[in-house]
């Protein structure tokens, strides 16, 4: 297959973890594979020693802690003339020992600026290029996680606090200093990283009751396991870090190896089978390889279509997309 005639695939966070093994997952599959990176030399050697072949990716550099990257690495992407088959968000940051808040470029909290805000920009952008592509089967997916759906047993573990949007407060009052949450309240780091993965959920949802219909695009997310040696929680405590495998290996069975995980998206991201809108995939709470995907019920909270409707404004408004028009 000569190379222009690959489908092409851009993955987000993609010098590590689960992106990179996505990213190689994909190669193997006989996509080009777009790696968006904050670290394009990381991104270079990593690539070179998961042994994904040259001539099946490019790196382009993709910082979703600054708006003008974003939308710096979509001006770049279209320069490749490459038409999309599909964008697949998939960094995240998790910063669970922060005492105050970090901030982004624009002075939004990290966790939600990063796993919200860059990519919920970065799809609005990208609708454009997926619509306009010639390729069948074209799809956005974005990344959630169990401990944002509280209807998993992985999500229903309190500590240190459940994922709760409340009435968006804090994205209402423009979420800078001295805002740092949501629904406006007290900072807690642990919550900050569910509540923006409940949001990836709710915007997922949201595209494909504004888009799917007319477009096409299938949108989806999904869980692909518990990566217990994600590069996700390189910045816990380094007892966590230890305990955290072996706790998942051995008392949950819920242990996934980076390269299931990066698998299981892949297969979410081009295969067939996963052609249906709306949905969030999962493999269960006991994760075996070979074990088939389901469509995992969600939140109420990720079900609520009129907070959905207030989270699309708030956050277009914060990226200065403006408010788009409801069709509810």
């Amino acid at each position: 297959m000569a190379q222009d005639s690959k489908p092409t695939v851009i993955v987000t966070g993609a010098s590590a973890g689960v992106g990179l093994y996505t990213a190689k997952a994909l190669a193997k599959r006989g996509c080009h594979v777009v790696m968006g990176c904050r670290d394009l030399d990381k991104a270079k050697a990593a690539a070179a020693e998961v042994k994904i072949p040259e001539e099946s990716h490019i790196l382009l550099k993709l910082d979703l802690a600054s708006l003008d990257s974003v939308r710096g690495f979509v001006d770049a992407f279209r320069q490749l003339g490459r038409p999309l088959t599909t964008l697949v968000c998939n960094a995240a940051i998790y910063l669970p020992l922060a005492k105050e808040p970090v901030r982004s470029e624009e002075g939004y909290e990290m966790s939600v600026a990063v796993n919200h805000l860059g990519h919920f920009l970065l799809c609005n952008l990208m609708l454009e290029d997926l619509e306009r592509s010639p390729i069948p089967h074209k799809r956005l997916i974005i990344l959630g996680t169990v401990t944002a759906n509280p209807k998993e047993l992985g999500g229903k573990i309190p500590f240190p606090a459940p994922p709760d949007l409340g009435d968006l407060a804090g994205l209402e009052a423009g979420f800078k200093d001295p805002v740092s949450m949501i629904d406006g309240k007290k900072f807690k780091p642990g919550k900050a990283y569910k509540d923006s993965k409940l949001c990836n959920v709710v915007t997922m949802r949201e595209l494909h009751r504004r888009y799917h219909q007319g477009t096409g695009i299938v949108f989806s997310s999904l869980y692909p396991g518990c990566v217990a040696e994600s590069q996700l929680f390189r910045n816990h405590a380094p007892l966590f870090r230890k305990i955290f495998p072996w706790f998942q290996k051995n008392v949950t069975g819920g242990y996934v190896p980076q390269w299931l995980a990066g698998d299981r998206v892949a297969a979410v991201a081009v295969d067939q089978g996963f052609d249906e809108s709306g949905v969030y995939w999962s493999w269960g709470n006991r994760q075996a390889k070979g074990r088939e995907a389901f469509s995992q019920e969600v939140s109420d909270e990720a079900l609520d279509g009129d907070k959905a409707l207030r989270l699309w404004d708030l956050s277009a408004k914060l990226v200065n997309l403006g408010v788009v028009a409801n069709s509810r």
